[in-house]
């Protein structure tokens, strides 16, 4: 059980804050006279409160039929709640001891009991001596092995839980303890979700901690058994490099981070680098499985053992004799194969890699299953339809510090036209279209061209903007339609001038050296 009360930067659905130190702490200020000395479910002595938060209070316990130190969790909720809130909170409550009860695995907390006690459910289980890993980690980083073995254990509690059809959906250092005898215990099942029961928390409302969620949370889509596994990805990342990486100044910038960014580059997981990278992938069925993450771990928390090195030379026998069968020792082609896909995976994780022009920056549209390059420092806004009957629109758009120039990359479901027949029912579209007042008519022009290997369309666009007046526009939108009848396109929209022509096809030319589609 978490004695910690949880991290004041890693707020969670509860809004935990930091503990005082129990000698200095008042009795509960929720449960009027509950405090220590208080004897609960006519057995458990309160003895010390461990830590508090916004939706409970954790004592060390005494239980006095079988004369062992508990842990035991009582419910506060803020006084501002409603009745409504408030059976909710309690019901939240319930769940924990029922998701963490069905799980069998020594590194989930053991429960003991739920009492009640003034129609509030306490819940006893096992006390957990030792620190959590928030407040290992407010130490120092730990070394790769380390952050391995405890990676290892969460990951089989994880395993547990899923086959009991729980999810955590709050793995985090504040929720992972690491008690004595190298024992770790993953806790704080209170806003796990089992599979087939209600739904606790109201509609929009946030559930754990930002910079661990998944993206595919962020975007409100049903979590998995990979929304933990990318948890425990962000988890072992920041036990060893000792920042966490997509966490950010807002709740708001946090998300985008996880939406949109790339994986800053590890510099000290060594042995880890590969199944960080590998849990951390943005598709929830692109990422590491626990079966494959596994064996990862076992081997990053138990490296092969080091050959001995050689024995010094015999008396009188010449150094360089020595020196030279010391080099022309033959390399061991494990040994040789791991290095080999150590260096591929470190390469693979670099954002963007050395083929990506100056100033350029590669990005994962993994929303779009689509990757495109633009220049690094243009802003980037995202617009999703998910809702249309037609089929989902998603788009992103990079924006110049300026703002005069854009390259927009977007995805639309459910096309029935080929790509060149779209560029030109858009070209009709725009060229009968009434001009802006004050501007002319569009002029555009359709061009078939392939992409990977697939037909597709260029279409160039001179037009006036709504709003602007006279000014003219250059777009140029390559568009193709992938084998899920899924409509893609890149679009470079610059103003119009002398050098505009130039300007629109090194930007669409860039962008589409880079540009891979998932699903062709």
């Amino acid at each position: 059980m978490r004695d910690d009360g949880g991290r004041r930067e890693e707020p969670t659905s509860y809004g935990l804050q930091p503990p005082v130190p129990a000698a200095r702490e008042p009795l509960d200020r929720n449960a009027g006279a509950a405090g220590a000395g208080r004897l609960v479910g006519g057995r458990y002595r309160l003895l010390e409160r461990l830590g508090s938060g916004g939706m409970g209070t954790v004592w060390r316990a005494r239980d006095e039929v079988v004369d062992r130190d508990v842990a035991i969790k009582e419910p506060s909720v803020p006084d501002h709640f409603s009745a409504a809130e408030r059976h909710t909170a309690y019901q939240r409550m319930q769940r924990e001891a029922r998701a963490a009860a069905r799980i069998d695995h020594p590194s989930v907390v053991a429960i003991h009991d739920v009492v009640t006690e003034g129609d509030r459910p306490w819940i006893v289980m096992e006390l957990v001596r030792g620190k959590s890993l928030a407040e290992l980690l407010d130490e120092g980083t730990l070394p790769p092995r380390e952050a391995a073995r405890i990676g290892q254990a969460v990951l089989g509690a994880l395993t547990a839980a899923h086959e009991a059809g729980v999810l955590h959906r709050d793995v985090k250092p504040g929720n992972v303890m690491v008690g004595r005898h190298d024992r770790v215990v993953l806790t704080d099942f209170g806003i796990a979700q089992m599979e087939g029961e209600q739904k606790l928390t109201e509609t929009g409302s946030f559930v754990g901690s930002p910079e661990y969620i998944a993206p595919e949370r962020v975007l409100g889509r049903r979590p998995g058994p990979e929304s933990d596994l990318w948890s425990l990805g962000v988890l072992l990342y920041q036990a060893v490099e000792g920042v966490s990486p997509f966490r950010r100044q807002t709740t708001p910038s946090t998300l985008q981070a996880i939406l949109l960014a790339e994986l800053p580059p590890p510099q000290h997981c060594a042995e880890l680098t590969a199944v960080v990278g590998g849990l951390l992938r943005k598709e929830p069925e692109n990422r590491l499985t626990a079966q494959a993450a596994l064996p990862m771990l076992r081997e990053a928390a138990n490296p092969p053992a080091r050959q001995q090195a050689p024995a010094p030379p015999a008396p009188g026998a010449p150094r360089s004799a020595s020196l030279g069968r010391r080099l022309l020792r033959p390399v061991p082609l494990g040994a040789l194969t791991a290095v080999v896909v150590a260096l591929v995976v470190a390469l693979a994780l670099l954002p963007g890699g050395d083929d990506v022009r100056d100033g350029w920056k590669r990005y994962e549209e993994y929303r779009m299953r689509v990757t495109v390059a633009a220049p690094a420092d243009w802003t980037i806004t995202t617009a999703d339809d998910t809702d249309s009957p037609d089929g989902a629109y998603l788009a992103t758009r990079y924006t110049s510090p300026k703002g005069d120039m854009s390259l927009l990359v977007d995805k639309k479901e459910k096309t029935t036209e080929t790509a060149v027949a779209t560029a030109q029912r858009w070209k009709q579209e725009y060229e009968t279209a009434t001009p802006p007042t004050g501007g002319a008519a569009a002029v555009a022009s359709v061009r078939p061209t392939t992409e990977q290997g697939r037909d597709a369309a260029l279409m160039t666009l001179t037009y006036s903007k709504e709003g602007e007046g006279t000014p003219r526009r250059l777009s140029k939108t390559l568009v193709v339609v992938n084998s899920r009848q899924e409509r893609l396109t890149v679009n470079v929209d610059v103003p119009a001038g002398k050098s505009a022509e130039a300007t629109a096809d090194d930007l669409l030319a860039t962008a589409r050296a880079h540009y891979r589609i998932g699903d062709l």
